[in-house]
């Protein structure tokens, strides 16, 4: 039998606890239905410092980390607060233990915003990872020696898995379901489950929110001028003439404040324009590559796919709402 630990990290993600709780249990249900011994065994586990009132997950009885021992697996829930500096702080007790299990062998799966406790004990340096889309910027700059892989539903490098956002859980509850059981019962738990198998990456729930809040005025006033020119203005330069800085000056403060450099920013811009225009328009591909400020239709598809993980068409047809 599998020994799982789940860490019941301060500000977990009750969604997240909750899924792989709710699978891995439907997995032991189906063993024991055939009269197998279960596939795993779920330690849930708690530090000593823990701000949470501790649970009990049905027949799960949360456990001091202390009286914790060697695992074949730890689990890393995603957090539920977006002060996730804050997160991790309040979870520095954990951090020795997981370094410790990890350089005994055992193997540590991360989901979703998990991925930045995993980022502070410096075990991903080097190493492959993902996390949810939208956080990604944040966990980049966290974390520098970290090779991020934003767009993966899931990396695995050298004994730690991580997952991307949300219901990217389930695709790592899958491969673990596969790697720890066998493929059958991976099937048999996407089926259950609803589990689409396939999804190659997560870049198209992406959501370009550039960060605002850095206190830099004179990047928040370039800021405001890509947003009111990204349709009418050809390049940066023609942007950067409303900008009372030099381009040098300018180009090293954008970026230490924003994370993209300011072509970046422009693109980014224009693309999040196009994805709402797909959504909520009928306006034709053409009409939408002029409106969201390109004018060279296959530039716009290439640059749009290497965003969003697909061509516009096919963004359209995923997300646009559709009326009975």
């Amino acid at each position: 039998m599998t020994q799982v630990a789940l860490l019941l990290t301060n500000r977990y993600r009750l969604l997240s606890i909750a899924a792989i709780l709710d699978v891995f249990d439907t997995v032991n249900s189906h063993y024991e239905a055939n009269g197998e011994e279960p596939l795993f065994k779920v330690n849930v586990l708690y530090a000593e410092n823990s701000d949470n009132q501790i649970p009990v997950f049905n027949k799960h009885k949360p456990q001091p980390l202390k009286s914790a021992g060697l695992h074949d697996l730890v689990l890393i829930p995603a957090f539920s607060s977006s002060d996730l500096a804050a997160a991790i702080q309040e979870n520095l007790e954990f951090i020795p233990w997981l370094c410790k299990q990890h350089e005994d062998g055992v193997e540590i799966a991360s989901f979703c915003t998990g991925a930045f406790l995993l980022g502070a004990s410096g075990l991903l340096n080097g190493k492959s990872a993902t996390t949810h889309i939208h956080a990604s910027t944040s966990f980049a700059a966290s974390y520098p020696d970290v090779f991020l892989r934003a767009n993966e539903i899931i990396t695995y490098d050298h004994g730690i898995y991580t997952s991307g956002g949300a219901t990217s859980t389930f695709h790592l509850l899958l491969r673990l379901i596969h790697n720890y059981g066998n493929r059958e019962i991976a099937v048999r738990m996407a089926k259950v489950f609803a589990i689409d198998m396939n999804r190659g990456q997560q870049s198209y729930f992406g959501t370009f929110i550039p960060s605002k809040d850095h206190g830099d005025d004179l990047v928040a006033q370039t800021q405001l001028c890509i947003e009111n020119l990204y349709n009418k203005a050809a390049t940066v330069d023609d942007i950067l003439q409303q900008i009372p800085a030099s381009r040098r000056n300018i180009e090293r403060r954008f970026k230490m404040a924003t994370g993209n450099t300011m072509i970046e920013y422009l693109q980014k811009t224009r693309i999040e324009v196009a994805k709402k225009l797909l959504e909520q328009t009928n306006q034709s591909i053409l009409e939408i590559m002029l409106n969201s400020g390109y004018n060279d239709l296959k530039a716009f598809r290439q640059l749009f796919k290497k965003s969003s993980g697909m061509t516009p068409k096919d963004y359209r047809d995923k997300f646009k709402a559709r009326v009975a």
